[in-house]
C-alpha cells in the first residue's frame, strides 16, 4: 500500500497542475483524446471520478445524483475546488485499513486495493488526455508510469468488454513505459488537438 498511496499522491498532485493551467476558453475545445468527449465533458468525468469518486471509495459511499449530474466547469475556480478535493481523496486512503476489504459498486463487491489501483491510473490517463488537449506536458515519475502500465495491462480486456478502451495502438519499441500505457489502454501517445 505504501508505494500504491505515493503514485496515487504523485498522480493526484499533477491532475491539481495541469488543471490549473487550463484556461476558460479552452474548455470548448470540441475534441479530446477520449472518443466522442469534448474537452468540458472530459474534464468534467475526470473531476468527478478522480476526486470526489476516489474519496467516496474510500469512505465506501455512494456518489450522491447531484455530483454526477454536475458540470464542474461552470464554477470560475473549478481548477482549486479539485486541487482541493483531490487533497481529501488522497488524504482518505492515507489509512491502510483502506486498502483492505472490498468496495461496493452497485451490487458488485471490488477489492478496495483494485478499486485504488484503477483510480490512480484513470486519474495518469485522463490527466494525460486533458494535458495533451490543452498543449501541456504530463510528467509521472517512472515508477508511477511502471505502476500504471502494469493496471493497464489487468484490467485492459473488461475495460474493452465496456467500451472504456480503444483498441491497441501500436508504438515502436523506444516508447516510454508511459507510451506504453497510453497506448496498451487505446490511446496515441502521438495524439494532438490540432
Amino acid at each position: 500500500m505504501k508505494n500504491e498511496h505515493t503514485y496515487l499522491t504523485e498522480v493526484a498532485a499533477e491532475a491539481a497542475r495541469i488543471a490549473r493551467s487550463i484556461r476558460a476558453e479552452q474548455l470548448g475545445a470540441p475534441n479530446s483524446p477520449c472518443g466522442d468527449w469534448d474537452l468540458r465533458g472530459l474534464v468534467n468525468h475526470w473531476v468527478l471520478y478522480t476526486s470526489h469518486g476516489l474519496e467516496h471509495r474510500a469512505l465506501r459511499k455512494d456518489l450522491p445524483e447531484e455530483l454526477t449530474a454536475r458540470d464542474f466547469t461552470a464554477d470560475a475556480d473549478w481548477a482549486q475546488r479539485y486541487a482541493e478535493q483531490l487533497d481529501r481523496a488522497v488524504a482518505a486512503w492515507s489509512d491502510p485499513a483502506v486498502w483492505e476489504g472490498e468496495v461496493d459498486l452497485g451490487g458488485s463487491a471490488t477489492p478496495a486495493a483494485d478499486i485504488a489501483a484503477m483510480l490512480i491510473a484513470e486519474t495518469a490517463l485522463h490527466g494525460w488526455d486533458v494535458a495533451r488537449s490543452v498543449g501541456e506536458e504530463y510528467r509521472l515519475s517512472d515508477g508511477a508510469a511502471a505502476y500504471v502500465l502494469g493496471v493497464v495491462d489487468s484490467m485492459a480486456a473488461l475495460y474493452r468488454q465496456y467500451d472504456g478502451f480503444a483498441d491497441e495502438v501500436a508504438v515502436p519499441a523506444s516508447a516510454s513505459v508511459f507510451e506504453r500505457a497510453l497506448a496498451h489502454s487505446g490511446r496515441d501517445p502521438q495524439w494532438t488537438g490540432a
